[in-house]
């Protein structure tokens, strides 16, 4: 029979305590500001996509003020690479402008303030607090998503990002969230994968829904 949620929670926490001690987030970047521009740049695309790109961005632009300075239309030829490189133009413009407006050019700390940076949603602002302030914030992307789902960690009735994020809160102690948010993710994006999970060779399928489901009588 299934672990009851507590213990998944528990065995969850324990298995990536041990064997992933020190999860790091896969954007390259050198300090805050970068990181959030990585970020915003990452949406519906790749963490490799992202660092191919940075480089020549980050020279170009290396702070906020050059950032501001620059058009759309210049910042867009650096990252034509990446999806809607239109939109995500226009919003590192806009971000680094409001940035230094609003911000005297430091990032924000807080999920209200760093709302109001354009291309800033929930989800990025919470792994801004969380790599850069390391905050208890879950931030949930489709990896996190799709694989508290599966192993039985937020229910099914979590059908938004938020409330998924809720059900993760809810369980995980404060010291192993920030943590825990990059554990999900690169399981998700290394093992759990969307369409092909490579449930044989998970650790964690002793205790995973889907792979109950899966394979009826394993566990």
């Amino acid at each position: 029979m299934l672990c009851k949620k507590k213990e998944r929670f528990r065995r969850f926490i324990e298995y990536f305590t041990e064997h992933y001690p020190e999860p790091q987030t896969e954007l390259n970047f050198n300090n805050p500001y970068e990181l959030l521009v990585a970020v915003i740049l990452s949406a519906q695309c790749t963490d490799k996509r992202i660092n191919q790109i940075s480089p020549a961005l980050f020279a170009r632009f290396p702070e906020p003020e050059s950032l501001a300075a620059a058009s759309a239309d210049e910042v867009f030829t650096y990252i034509r690479s990446v999806s809607y490189p239109n939109n995500k133009a226009k919003h590192l413009v806009g971000m680094a402008r409001t940035l230094l407006e609003k911000f005297g050019g430091e990032i924000p700390a807080t999920v209200e303030e760093l709302q109001t940076l354009p291309g800033v949603g929930r989800k990025t602002a919470h792994v801004i607090l969380s790599v850069v302030y390391n905050e208890p914030t879950m931030a949930v992307d489709t990896h996190v998503f799709r694989v508290s789902h599966r192993i039985g960690l937020a229910p099914l009735t979590a059908t938004t990002p938020l409330a998924v994020e809720k059900a993760l809160m809810a369980h995980i102690p404060k010291q192993y969230v920030p943590k825990a948010h990059h554990w999900l993710i690169l399981h998700g994006r290394y093992v759990c994968l969307a369409r092909a999970p490579k449930c044989d060779e998970c650790k964690l399928k002793e205790f995973c829904k889907y792979y109950e489901k899966l394979k009826p009588g394993f566990i």
